[in-house]
């Protein structure tokens, strides 16, 4: 592809010019763990003096802090001309995709809640870049992450009820012999005097490698945002790690945004990525800080790019399980292009009772830590995980769309030692199964089998049992819910969420290269979602930004035959 081409020879050019080699940089020199100086410095009065920054013996940095990032998609789009994102640096674990369990077989599909949304901010990073259809190999493009960006209109949970469920089956838009079944769990949303009083510890890489515009720059007018919405009974605490660890402040109050948003403003990057050793210390400063029945946090901003101590993911799954034991959650906020590490940032989330997103424009900041600050902020349901049993006499197949790392096995449900996902105040969870149905005549003329299960089970009219397990957010014991789904479930006339839902499910199909598009191609499947989406009688923001960033998805893989560099300035 000669636009690709292009764009990478920009990209090396951009690289060349730059002189910084610390973490992530054009040069790869390092020095041994034992010259490293790790000791932590003590706060002062909260009020952070700038100082160099510790670095690896021999490495220093020297290139000047960017002072200009993108706040919104549009202004990405500009910012990303002639800049391949250059995932070849980039790390991501990509997934085989599931495929179709029988349901006499396997009848019970387990998996934990996932309410992260990193892939899709990360995907549209991607798209502002240039990419089209093909592109994204070798780009985690998790599907559930597409789906659970959105908001959806599902019922609130009844009084007393900590969920409401939502279920939709109808038509499959890429396989006429199929149908599509959407789930949506959802949680309350928190009233301002609800919310508990929190103890937040953000914890900050100032490493080299976050020394460029979209990365620490955005970080703290990120953090500048979040601040904003905390109040006089929370107590606020920032620690920084690069080749050392440091307590910039802690135990502030909430209220006290201008001390807190100086010492965002005063942090500058250079030196190694000592990230282990900064999560130590930022779960020790939670502990000293703990709030009992309160909302005990850390916070992480990174691109993920550890580099001293601890860096394999096995170590720091082991580090941030151990942590997780505290009662403190985490928070994951990525941020950056060139040398992201997707797979860190998730493993931490996942593994330390945490929620992770990417941030990469000022308007996500927004809307991660603004607009969905309960949900991001404060739990309400820990280890929750969903089990669906199918009823053979109504489905002979089913696949579940996304959620490949999420995966349990059935008798993990009832096992409490076994991690689910965390949901946050108003969080949603949305799930798509795609169903093959059973036939009239489907049931088994076995010698050991009942004969008559396919009439027992036709006449209870249900097609499946939706069930919950969860933990209240101090509790080490699991709650037990079930949801019925039936042939009321059931529709020729899809509501708008179950259009989008299987719109975005379908996009993320197409780029992902599905197998699963039957007699459809990558570019027809990508088609359908956006005339799908056209469709929608919706004034959503975001929902109209997905359709452009479709349509741009489109246009970027028809302009990879063309002999121009394409520019999102025609």
């Amino acid at each position: 592809m000669k636009r690709r081409k292009v764009l990478a020879l920009l990209m090396a050019m951009t690289m060349a010019v730059s002189t910084t080699v610390a973490c992530g940089g054009t040069k790869t020199e390092t020095a041994p763990t034992a010259m490293v100086d790790v000791a932590r410095e003590p706060a002062s009065d909260y009020a952070y003096e700038p100082s160099p920054a510790p670095s690896l013996k021999g490495v220093v940095n020297t290139a000047p802090e960017a002072e200009y990032y993108c706040t919104d998609a549009e202004c990405g789009a500009d910012l990303y001309i002639g800049v391949e994102p250059y995932y070849e640096r980039e790390t991501y674990n990509v997934l085989e995709e599931k495929g179709f369990s029988d349901v006499n077989l396997s009848p019970l599909s387990t998996f934990g809640a996932d309410v992260d949304t990193a892939s899709y901010s990360n995907m549209r990073r991607f798209v502002n870049s240039g990419y089209g259809l093909g592109d994204f190999d070798g780009v985690a493009i998790r599907a559930e992450e597409l789906i659970n960006y959105f908001k959806y209109d599902y019922k609130a949970p009844k009084k007393g009820e900590i969920f409401g469920v939502d279920a939709t089956i109808s038509d499959c838009p890429w396989n006429k012999n199929h149908k599509l079944m959407v789930l949506g769990v959802n949680t309350d949303t928190l009233q301002e005097t609800e919310k508990p009083d929190s103890n937040i510890v953000f914890l900050i890489d100032i490493s080299g490698s976050m020394n460029s515009a979209n990365k620490l720059p955005l970080l703290k007018d990120s953090m500048e945002l979040l601040v904003k919405n905390l109040s006089e009974n929370d107590k606020v605490s920032i620690v920084t790690y690069a080749s050392g660890t440091r307590v910039v402040m802690e135990g502030v109050p909430g209220d006290k945004t201008k001390k807190i948003n100086k010492a965002f403003k005063n942090l500058s990057a250079g030196g190694g990525t000592n990230g282990a050793g900064g999560i130590e210390l930022a779960y020790e400063i939670a502990e000293k800080y703990f709030i009992e029945g309160g909302n005990n946090r850390v916070i992480l901003a990174t691109d993920g790019d550890f580099n001293i101590g601890k860096c394999r993911g096995d170590e720091l799954k082991e580090l941030i399980s151990e942590k997780k034991e505290t009662g403190v959650f985490l928070s994951v906020l990525g941020f950056g292009m060139g040398n992201y590490n997707d797979v860190t940032a998730e493993t931490l989330a996942d593994s330390g009772n945490g929620n992770y997103s990417y941030i990469d424009t000022l308007s996500e900041a927004k809307k991660v830590l603004v607009d969905e600050f309960t949900s991001t902020l404060y739990t309400v349901a820990k280890d929750t995980k969903l089990q669906v049993e199918f009823n053979p006499a109504m489905v002979s197949k089913y696949r579940l769309i996304g959620y490949e790392n999420r995966a349990l096995n059935a008798e993990d449900f009832t096992d409490d030692t076994k991690d689910g996902g965390e949901l946050g105040a108003g969080h949603q969870v949305t799930v798509i199964y795609e169903l093959e149905l059973a036939k009239d005549n489907s049931g088994s003329s076995l010698k050991y089998q009942e004969n008559s299960l396919s009439d027992k089970g036709r006449a209870k009219d249900e097609w499946c049992t939706l069930s919950i397990a969860y933990k209240d957010p101090d509790a080490d014991t699991s709650k037990y819910l079930e949801f019925p789904i039936g042939k009321d479930n059931y529709t020729d006339k899809p509501s708008d969420n179950f259009i989008l839902a299987t719109s975005v499910a379908e996009y993320a199909m197409a780029l992902n290269d599905s197998d699963y598009l039957a007699d459809k191609t990558a570019e027809e499947a990508l088609e359908q979602a956006i005339k799908n989406v056209e469709k929608l009688d919706c004034e959503d923001e975001i929902v109209e930004e997905f359709l452009s960033l479709m349509q741009c998805v489109a246009e970027n893989d028809y302009d990879d035959d063309d002999d121009y560099v394409y520019s999102w300035y025609e």
